[in-house]
């Protein structure tokens, strides 16, 4: 018995509250470091639901997902996204170092969505799944919490604010918020092995500039330079 608790209290799915614990759990690394270092130095969980809860999109939440993207594409991993709120834009993705052949954009139907994400997260070829689901009951996400955990990638939901409330058995919550400087809040709702409540700022400023990086240059013909 004592062996079989020893073996229970080194999951990292069992919280402890008395204590942080190290999770084991395979992970890959946001590509963010002061976000990994809020995270116990590992990153988004692999086999495992998780959540990126926020007011609306378009607050720099997908640039939280560029430096996975751009790695597991470039390793040959399919990217899935599943029901964008809006159609990426491929030439800025490829700018950013994303291998768009390794891309693949859904859209269902209401009640083929489930179905769908789970089949993503089963497939051998899957690298990162990105999905938004909109409403969701705590048993469906319970059952995609069984699908990712049948699969060795990464799953992260986009869902409201609001269900920051709702029980999720998601192995890792973040509820992003926009800042005043163009940075991304965190706030570490729930993570394995540790308590809630770390927050963090990520500077998204350089990715939101559209100034033009160089002087604009006068095209040239081959005609004659006009004389005075």
């Amino acid at each position: 018995m004592s062996e079989l608790l020893n073996t229970l209290m080194q999951d990292a799915r069992v919280w402890q509250g008395h204590r942080h614990t190290q999770t084991t759990q395979p992970a890959e690394p946001t590509g963010y470091q002061i976000l990994d270092n809020q995270l116990g130095g590992i990153g988004w969980p692999k086999g495992a639901l998780s959540e990126c809860l926020l007011d609306t999109p378009g607050i720099g939440e997908l640039h939280l997902l560029l430096p996975l993207m751009q790695r597991l594409s470039h390793n040959g991993k399919t990217v899935f996204w599943l029901n964008p709120p809006y159609t990426p834009y491929a030439p800025a993705l490829a700018r950013e170092g994303v291998n768009l052949d390794q891309v693949v954009m859904i859209h269902t139907d209401d009640g083929d969505f489930l179905w769908t994400l789970e089949n993503c997260l089963r497939s051998p070829v899957t690298g990162l799944v990105m999905a938004w689901p909109g409403k969701l009951a705590s048993r469906e996400v319970r059952r995609l919490q069984l699908a990712a955990e049948a699969g060795s990638n990464v799953c992260v939901l986009f869902r409201e604010r609001c269900y920051a409330g709702q029980n999720s058995p998601a192995a890792l919550r973040l509820e992003l918020e926009p800042g005043d400087q163009q940075e991304l809040k965190v706030n570490i709702v729930k993570r394995r092995g540790s308590w809630p409540g770390q927050r963090c700022a990520l500077a998204m400023a350089h990715r939101a500039d559209l100034s033009f990086r160089e002087a604009p240059r006068v095209v040239q013909g081959p005609w004659p330079a006009s004389t005075r």
